[in-house]
């Protein structure tokens, strides 16, 4: 019923909605005006544009974090290849584990003491820009100690293509989470968050 009512208003909502077309370019969904195309394809691509456009900031990190854990188990279950053995392997994951633990608590403690929000799907209240302690290595150390839980996570299931997934989480965070955080940031602190994305890597 939904889709049916968006393609059924498709001039409504492209007058509301930006069309994002290099997106879809990327993707491959998209590759400009083609007249043997007729308007099926640009219509399945505004109704993706639209769904996409909502997307961000809605879905906690730690939901996405416990999404790409399950694609993770799932793969790691039904797919009859890939697996891998190697020294250390067991050491890394500790280490990975352990590192990733520390990082969060220390990045929660960090933002506690500040007295600034801590919710992610809300960056526009954040009152404070923190530059220091562990934010001066990482623009993102919540979002770092998730994507190294999930290395933890894919070591030790041992399938190699699990690696696939840890991207897919790594774009999904990108786009969809820390992308429209920054622009929020943007906004607030103007030159001193841009300075600051300069001199700090996104990741580590």
């Amino acid at each position: 019923m939904i889709v049916r009512f968006v393609f059924s208003n498709l001039d409504v909502l492209q007058s509301r909605f930006y069309f994002q077309e290099s997106i879809f370019i990327d993707m491959g969904l998209w590759k400009g005006k083609n007249p043997d195309m007729g308007s099926a394809r640009p219509k399945i691509v505004i109704l993706l544009s639209i769904i996409l456009s909502h997307m961000k900031l809605k879905l906690p990190p730690v939901l996405v974090f416990m999404v790409f854990s399950l694609l993770m188990y799932v793969l790691s279950v039904f797919l009859p290849f890939g697996d891998f053995e190697f020294f250390g392997k067991g050491f890394l994951i500790w280490v990975l584990v352990g590192s990733g633990i520390l990082v969060g608590i220390v990045t929660v403690v960090q933002f506690l003491i500040l007295k600034t929000t801590i919710d992610p799907r809300t960056p526009s209240k954040t009152t404070k820009l923190v530059t220091n302690g562990i934010y001066g290595f990482s623009r993102n150390p919540m979002y770092l100690a998730l994507l190294m839980l999930l290395l933890a996570w894919g070591l030790w299931l041992g399938n190699a293509f699990n690696t696939l997934l840890v991207a897919g989480f790594v774009g999904y965070m990108n786009k969809f989470q820390i992308i429209p955080e920054e622009e929020a940031l943007t906004r607030i602190f103007g030159k001193e968050f841009r300075q600051y994305c300069t001199q700090v890597r996104r990741w580590f």
